[in-house]
């Protein structure tokens, strides 16, 4: 039984190129993921009043 270099090469090369495929495309999403996460947020209402206005208005 002879061991087929050029078959096992194909193969080992064909894995390669799809684990590099699949960590750019994960980079990718998680690059928007991140910008969507830090971006989309809403301004919190006032709780508490300020008292420096309160202040001048009297």
């Amino acid at each position: 039984m002879e061991i087929n270099w050029v078959i096992i090469g194909i193969v080992v090369a064909v894995v390669i190129v799809l684990i590099v495929f699949t960590t750019k495309k994960n980079q990718k999403e998680k690059k928007k993921l991140t910008d969507l996460l830090n971006n989309d947020f809403k301004k919190p209402e006032e709780d508490e009043p300020n008292f420096d206005d309160a202040a001048n208005e009297k």
